[in-house]
């Protein structure tokens, strides 16, 4: 828990961080692997099934590039699949600058589908593994009507065999001004917490089962209950892990 401390206060430096980084040297001092290399990954197509309303949701991401200098295409979204429509669908294309040994910063833009209106933001922020081999992402965001947020990620896998491996995972999202077209209100906006136990038939391919629980909070949860929606969500989750 010390760790994961440390680690989520020194995401509040990331817009300085990557900043500096981005326009400065990398700070790998050794020649670069100039081989150009490409990467699918998809960390979730999963079924979440839930109290009402069961969820498709896919999460992953796209690399072409270096070791130094990558283009990235990330996304992630929920269909709800009893109301046959999206919730959420989220698009980021970045350019990603080596920083360090196990840092990468990026900086780009995001554009959300869903939820309606849609938002467009500029995105800067950092990834890697933290201390104690924490996978970390922080984003901070800048929409174009100038609300500001930021994003924290961190998962952790923990090997009982060189196949079976069980990953928690959190993710929160703090909103610095209201959106309340959109349903998000200042402060920390949302919680999602996650445990997953796949299987890697190949390291390239694993199935995999959890849990997951989401709350919406503060304004945030005012929003959704004036809507009519639930703000405290637990579910069962099967689903594959894939990358090429």
């Amino acid at each position: 828990m010390k760790s994961l401390r440390q680690t989520l206060r020194a995401f509040t430096l990331v817009p300085g961080i990557v900043f500096v980084s981005l326009f400065g040297m990398p700070a790998q001092a050794e020649k670069m692997d100039d081989n150009l290399f490409t990467l699918v990954k998809i960390d979730q197509l999963e079924y979440r099934k839930q109290d009402g309303n069961d969820l498709l949701v896919w999460e992953g991401q796209g690399r072409i590039g270096n070791d130094e200098n990558k283009l990235t295409l990330k996304t992630e979204g929920e269909y709800v699949r009893n109301a046959d429509e999206f919730e959420n669908a989220e698009f980021q294309v970045l350019y990603q600058r080596m920083i360090s040994d196990f840092f990468d910063a990026q900086i780009g833009v995001r554009h959300d589908i869903k939820p309606d209106p849609s938002r467009t933001f500029g995105v800067i922020g950092i990834n890697g593994l933290a201390p104690q081999w924490f996978e970390t992402d922080a984003s901070f965001f800048v929409s174009h009507k100038g609300d500001t947020s930021l994003r924290l990620e961190a998962e952790y896998d923990i090997l009982f065999t060189q196949r079976l491996v069980l990953e928690p995972s959190v993710e929160m999202n703090i909103a610095f001004s209201d959106d309340e077209k959109t349903g998000v209100g200042s402060g920390l906006s949302n919680v999602e917490l996650g445990l997953r136990l796949r299987y890697e038939i190949t390291r390239e391919f694993a199935p995999y089962i959890g849990i997951n629980w989401e709350r919406k909070i503060g304004k945030t949860e005012d929003f959704a209950s004036e809507e009519g929606a639930d703000s405290n969500v637990f579910s069962l989750v099967a689903g594959l892990r894939i990358f090429f």
